[in-house]
């Protein structure tokens, strides 16, 4: 059964076991093109079907596909806006939330690398200043380079 055809009651398709990699596991959910600037939009408050496909370019089948995804992991809630008809908007959950360091991540690299001028800049709401995106150690509060992380093995004793 495709996922476009799944009903928001059935599970949602497996996910790789807990001792596989946790990024190709969340890359299982959100590790498409469309999927990710869907999100993005979400995060700006483009939370309607019509706004999205209106916004994106993107085929309904498509779109609705991914949004049923998002939804059927728990990315996304499905929220009445209107009774009659009944229409919903998508709005992002907790596990949603917590995607935004990551995609800002992922704009900070891209604005680094692909940009000549950032098309977008992320500010601090209160003092308008903009943001950076750190690697802190919550212990000594020190900024950590990437050739400073190391791993150790998970509680259950492996890591990939």
């Amino acid at each position: 059964m495709s996922e476009a055809t799944r009903t928001a009651s059935q599970s949602p398709p497996p996910m790789a076991p807990a001792d596989e990699c946790s990024i190709a596991t969340t890359l299982q959910v959100i590790g498409d093109r469309w999927t990710m600037l869907i999100l993005r939009d979400i995060f700006r408050g483009v939370r309607r079907f019509g706004q999205l496909q209106s916004d994106l370019g993107i085929a309904k089948n498509i779109l609705s596909e991914r949004l049923q995804r998002l939804v059927d992991h728990g990315v996304l809630e499905q929220v009445p806006y209107q009774q009659r008809p009944l229409r919903h908007e998508y709005r992002l959950t907790q596990k949603g939330a917590d995607l935004s360091p990551a995609l800002v991540a992922i704009m900070h690299w891209g604005d680094r690398w692909y940009a000549e001028q950032p098309p977008t800049v992320l500010v601090h709401a209160d003092c308008g200043t903009p943001l950076e995106n750190v690697t802190r150690c919550p212990q000594c509060s020190e900024e950590i380079a990437p050739s400073h992380i190391s791993s150790r093995p998970g509680p259950e004793g492996t890591h990939k």
